[in-house]
Protein backbone atom coordinates (compact mmCIF):
# COMPACT_ATOMS: atom_id res chain seq x y z
CA UNK A 1 0.00 0.00 0.00
CA UNK A 2 1.71 3.16 -0.65
CA UNK A 3 0.53 6.63 0.87
CA UNK A 4 0.53 9.67 -1.14
CA UNK A 5 1.88 13.12 0.65
CA UNK A 6 1.31 15.77 -1.44
CA UNK A 7 4.12 17.70 -2.02
CA UNK A 8 7.49 16.50 -3.90
CA UNK A 9 10.06 15.39 -1.81
CA UNK A 10 12.65 18.17 -2.99
CA UNK A 11 11.86 21.30 -4.16
CA UNK A 12 11.97 22.30 -7.75
CA UNK A 13 13.07 25.76 -9.03
CA UNK A 14 14.44 26.68 -12.65
CA UNK A 15 15.06 30.28 -13.54
CA UNK A 16 15.72 29.64 -16.76
CA UNK A 17 13.78 27.24 -18.38
CA UNK A 18 15.98 25.19 -21.62
CA UNK A 19 13.90 23.20 -23.75
CA UNK A 20 16.58 21.33 -25.33
CA UNK A 21 18.02 20.54 -21.83
CA UNK A 22 14.55 19.66 -21.20
CA UNK A 23 14.86 17.23 -23.37
CA UNK A 24 17.95 15.99 -22.26
CA UNK A 25 16.13 15.45 -18.62
CA UNK A 26 13.91 12.80 -20.38
CA UNK A 27 16.55 9.88 -19.96
CA UNK A 28 15.96 9.90 -16.52
CA UNK A 29 11.95 9.65 -16.57
CA UNK A 30 11.98 7.05 -19.45
CA UNK A 31 15.38 6.29 -20.03
CA UNK A 32 17.07 2.81 -19.83
CA UNK A 33 18.64 4.33 -16.55
CA UNK A 34 15.80 6.31 -15.27
CA UNK A 35 13.62 6.62 -12.10
CA UNK A 36 10.90 4.84 -13.53
CA UNK A 37 13.20 1.65 -14.71
CA UNK A 38 14.61 1.59 -10.99
CA UNK A 39 11.71 2.06 -9.44
CA UNK A 40 10.00 -1.06 -11.18
CA UNK A 41 13.07 -3.27 -11.26
CA UNK A 42 13.52 -2.64 -7.01
CA UNK A 43 9.70 -2.81 -5.96
CA UNK A 44 9.40 -6.37 -7.92
CA UNK A 45 12.14 -7.58 -6.98
CA UNK A 46 11.01 -6.83 -3.55
CA UNK A 47 7.50 -8.52 -4.16
CA UNK A 48 9.61 -11.49 -5.25
CA UNK A 49 11.56 -11.66 -2.36
CA UNK A 50 9.50 -13.92 0.27
CA UNK A 51 11.87 -15.59 2.11
CA UNK A 52 14.37 -12.63 3.54
CA UNK A 53 12.06 -9.55 4.89
CA UNK A 54 14.80 -7.38 6.06
CA UNK A 55 16.00 -6.98 2.70
CA UNK A 56 12.52 -6.92 0.48
CA UNK A 57 11.99 -3.89 3.23
CA UNK A 58 14.96 -2.47 1.72
CA UNK A 59 14.11 -3.03 -1.54
CA UNK A 60 10.41 -1.79 -1.38
CA UNK A 61 11.59 1.14 0.41
CA UNK A 62 14.29 2.37 -2.03
CA UNK A 63 12.24 1.46 -4.94
CA UNK A 64 8.97 3.57 -3.14
CA UNK A 65 11.23 6.48 -2.61
CA UNK A 66 12.68 6.36 -6.76
CA UNK A 67 9.34 7.31 -7.84
CA UNK A 68 9.14 10.06 -5.43
CA UNK A 69 12.51 10.70 -7.89
CA UNK A 70 10.31 10.60 -10.66
CA UNK A 71 7.77 12.68 -9.74
CA UNK A 72 10.56 15.12 -8.91
CA UNK A 73 12.98 14.58 -12.19
CA UNK A 74 9.01 15.34 -14.00
CA UNK A 75 8.22 18.59 -12.64
CA UNK A 76 12.03 19.84 -13.50
CA UNK A 77 11.36 18.52 -17.11
CA UNK A 78 7.79 20.18 -17.14
CA UNK A 79 9.74 23.87 -15.76
CA UNK A 80 11.96 23.04 -18.46
CA UNK A 81 9.43 22.75 -21.83
CA UNK A 82 6.71 25.21 -20.21
CA UNK A 83 8.16 27.36 -23.55
CA UNK A 84 6.55 24.51 -25.96
CA UNK A 85 3.14 25.50 -24.87
CA UNK A 86 3.71 29.10 -26.11
CA UNK A 87 7.08 29.54 -27.47
CA UNK A 88 6.44 28.45 -31.70
CA UNK A 89 10.18 28.23 -32.50
CA UNK A 90 10.48 26.33 -29.09
CA UNK A 91 7.67 23.67 -30.67
CA UNK A 92 9.10 23.17 -33.56
CA UNK A 93 12.56 22.26 -32.41
CA UNK A 94 10.81 19.22 -30.85
CA UNK A 95 7.26 18.62 -32.18
CA UNK A 96 7.20 14.78 -30.83
CA UNK A 97 7.31 16.41 -26.94
CA UNK A 98 4.94 19.04 -28.22
CA UNK A 99 2.27 17.59 -30.02
CA UNK A 100 2.62 13.80 -29.33
CA UNK A 101 3.26 14.49 -25.20
CA UNK A 102 1.50 18.02 -25.24
CA UNK A 103 5.15 19.84 -24.11
CA UNK A 104 4.83 17.57 -20.77
CA UNK A 105 6.44 13.96 -19.49
CA UNK A 106 5.71 11.15 -20.90
CA UNK A 107 7.28 7.56 -21.13
CA UNK A 108 9.63 8.25 -23.79
CA UNK A 109 13.39 8.64 -23.30
CA UNK A 110 15.57 12.03 -24.89
CA UNK A 111 15.33 10.70 -28.32
CA UNK A 112 12.11 9.73 -27.86
CA UNK A 113 12.13 6.06 -27.86
CA UNK A 114 9.13 4.13 -25.59
CA UNK A 115 10.12 2.76 -22.19
CA UNK A 116 10.19 -0.70 -21.84
CA UNK A 117 10.41 -3.56 -19.30
CA UNK A 118 13.70 -4.82 -21.43
CA UNK A 119 15.16 -1.99 -18.34
CA UNK A 120 14.53 -3.59 -15.56
CA UNK A 121 17.38 -6.73 -14.70
CA UNK A 122 15.09 -9.16 -12.47
CA UNK A 123 16.32 -12.68 -11.80
CA UNK A 124 15.05 -13.77 -8.75
CA UNK A 125 17.95 -14.35 -7.28
CA UNK A 126 18.86 -12.04 -4.63
CA UNK A 127 22.66 -11.72 -4.57
CA UNK A 128 22.62 -11.45 -8.33
CA UNK A 129 19.61 -8.88 -8.12
CA UNK A 130 21.81 -6.89 -5.96
CA UNK A 131 24.45 -6.47 -8.28
CA UNK A 132 22.95 -5.17 -10.81
CA UNK A 133 21.08 -2.84 -8.47
CA UNK A 134 24.61 -1.40 -7.18
CA UNK A 135 25.64 -1.22 -11.49
CA UNK A 136 21.97 0.30 -11.78
CA UNK A 137 22.51 2.67 -9.29
CA UNK A 138 26.14 3.75 -10.66
CA UNK A 139 24.87 4.12 -13.96
CA UNK A 140 22.07 6.84 -12.73
CA UNK A 141 24.84 8.67 -11.00
CA UNK A 142 27.09 9.06 -13.94
CA UNK A 143 23.97 10.40 -15.84
CA UNK A 144 23.10 12.91 -13.64
CA UNK A 145 27.25 13.95 -13.44
CA UNK A 146 26.37 14.20 -17.40
CA UNK A 147 23.67 16.36 -16.70
CA UNK A 148 25.24 18.65 -14.53
CA UNK A 149 27.84 19.44 -17.20
CA UNK A 150 25.33 21.15 -19.53
CA UNK A 151 23.17 23.53 -17.43
CA UNK A 152 24.18 26.37 -15.34
CA UNK A 153 20.42 27.23 -13.79
CA UNK A 154 20.90 26.96 -10.34
CA UNK A 155 17.67 25.65 -9.12
CA UNK A 156 18.35 22.55 -11.46
CA UNK A 157 21.79 21.88 -10.67
CA UNK A 158 20.37 22.04 -6.28
CA UNK A 159 17.79 19.63 -7.80
CA UNK A 160 20.05 17.53 -10.04
CA UNK A 161 22.93 17.18 -7.23
CA UNK A 162 20.00 16.03 -4.98
CA UNK A 163 19.35 12.80 -6.59
CA UNK A 164 23.08 12.37 -7.71
CA UNK A 165 23.68 11.84 -3.87
CA UNK A 166 20.39 10.10 -3.32
CA UNK A 167 21.73 7.40 -5.81
CA UNK A 168 25.32 7.07 -4.55
CA UNK A 169 23.13 6.48 -0.67
CA UNK A 170 21.40 3.34 -2.47
CA UNK A 171 24.39 2.01 -4.00
CA UNK A 172 25.83 2.01 -0.47
CA UNK A 173 22.81 0.66 1.00
CA UNK A 174 22.46 -2.38 -1.70
CA UNK A 175 26.39 -2.87 -1.36
CA UNK A 176 25.86 -3.35 2.54
CA UNK A 177 22.83 -5.30 1.98
CA UNK A 178 25.27 -7.64 -0.59
CA UNK A 179 28.03 -7.62 1.83
CA UNK A 180 25.67 -8.74 5.01
CA UNK A 181 25.22 -11.98 3.00
CA UNK A 182 28.12 -13.43 3.37
CA UNK A 183 28.72 -14.68 0.39
CA UNK A 184 32.08 -15.47 -1.98
CA UNK A 185 32.20 -12.75 -4.21
CA UNK A 186 31.92 -15.04 -7.31
CA UNK A 187 29.66 -17.70 -5.54
CA UNK A 188 26.17 -17.78 -8.14
CA UNK A 189 23.92 -19.67 -7.65
CA UNK A 190 24.21 -23.48 -6.49
CA UNK A 191 26.26 -25.36 -8.92
CA UNK A 192 30.04 -24.85 -9.57
CA UNK A 193 31.73 -25.03 -13.29
CA UNK A 194 32.10 -28.02 -15.10
CA UNK A 195 33.24 -31.70 -14.22
CA UNK A 196 37.05 -30.72 -13.05
CA UNK A 197 37.10 -27.14 -13.34
CA UNK A 198 36.87 -24.59 -10.14
CA UNK A 199 35.44 -20.95 -10.09
CA UNK A 200 38.94 -19.71 -10.47
CA UNK A 201 40.19 -21.65 -13.63
CA UNK A 202 40.96 -19.55 -16.22
CA UNK A 203 40.69 -20.82 -19.95
CA UNK A 204 43.81 -20.63 -21.73
CA UNK A 205 46.37 -19.87 -18.63
CA UNK A 206 48.55 -22.68 -19.06
CA UNK A 207 49.11 -21.30 -22.88
CA UNK A 208 49.49 -18.04 -21.99
CA UNK A 209 52.27 -18.43 -19.41
CA UNK A 210 53.98 -21.19 -21.92
CA UNK A 211 54.09 -17.91 -24.17
CA UNK A 212 55.32 -15.54 -21.35
CA UNK A 213 58.27 -17.93 -20.75
CA UNK A 214 59.26 -17.78 -25.08
CA UNK A 215 59.00 -14.11 -24.95
CA UNK A 216 60.48 -13.11 -21.48
CA UNK A 217 63.03 -15.88 -21.89
CA UNK A 218 62.85 -16.54 -18.04
CA UNK A 219 60.01 -18.88 -15.94
CA UNK A 220 56.83 -17.29 -15.24
CA UNK A 221 56.48 -17.58 -11.73
CA UNK A 222 52.63 -15.93 -11.18
CA UNK A 223 50.11 -15.10 -13.54
CA UNK A 224 50.57 -13.30 -16.84
CA UNK A 225 48.25 -10.76 -15.47
CA UNK A 226 50.03 -10.22 -12.16
CA UNK A 227 53.08 -10.20 -13.89
CA UNK A 228 51.92 -7.26 -16.24
CA UNK A 229 51.05 -5.16 -13.83
CA UNK A 230 54.17 -5.81 -11.33
CA UNK A 231 56.53 -5.09 -14.66
CA UNK A 232 59.29 -2.62 -14.59
CA UNK A 233 59.82 -2.86 -17.86
CA UNK A 234 58.03 -4.16 -20.95
CA UNK A 235 58.04 -7.30 -22.70
CA UNK A 236 61.03 -8.19 -25.18
CA UNK A 237 58.55 -8.11 -28.37
CA UNK A 238 60.46 -6.94 -31.56
CA UNK A 239 60.77 -3.14 -31.99
CA UNK A 240 57.28 -1.35 -32.93
CA UNK A 241 55.14 -4.50 -32.58
CA UNK A 242 51.93 -4.42 -30.85
CA UNK A 243 52.05 -5.84 -27.35
CA UNK A 244 48.48 -7.14 -27.41
CA UNK A 245 46.40 -4.08 -26.66
CA UNK A 246 46.80 -1.83 -29.48
CA UNK A 247 50.09 0.07 -27.95
CA UNK A 248 53.40 0.01 -29.30
CA UNK A 249 56.19 -1.07 -27.04
CA UNK A 250 57.36 2.92 -26.40
CA UNK A 251 53.56 3.28 -25.25
CA UNK A 252 54.13 0.63 -22.76
CA UNK A 253 57.33 2.04 -21.20
CA UNK A 254 55.51 5.36 -20.73
CA UNK A 255 52.35 3.58 -19.10
CA UNK A 256 54.94 1.83 -17.01
CA UNK A 257 56.99 5.03 -16.03
CA UNK A 258 53.65 6.60 -15.55
CA UNK A 259 52.54 4.08 -12.99
CA UNK A 260 56.19 4.34 -11.09
CA UNK A 261 55.20 7.58 -10.33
Amino acid sequence: MYHHVKKLMYTVKVDTPNVRFGNMLLEQFGGANGELAAAMQYTIQGWNCVDDLARRDLLLDIGTEELSHLEVVGALIRLHLKELKTNREAAEADPLVTIAGGGGVSLYNSQGNAWTADYLKITGELDVDLRSNIAAEARAKIVYERLLDHTDDPGTIDTLQFLMTREITHMKAFSAALESMEKPAFSIGFLNGGPGLSIGDIKGTEDQEARGKQDMGQKATTSPFAEALSQTMPSTNKPGSSNGEGHSNGSSKKAVAAKKK
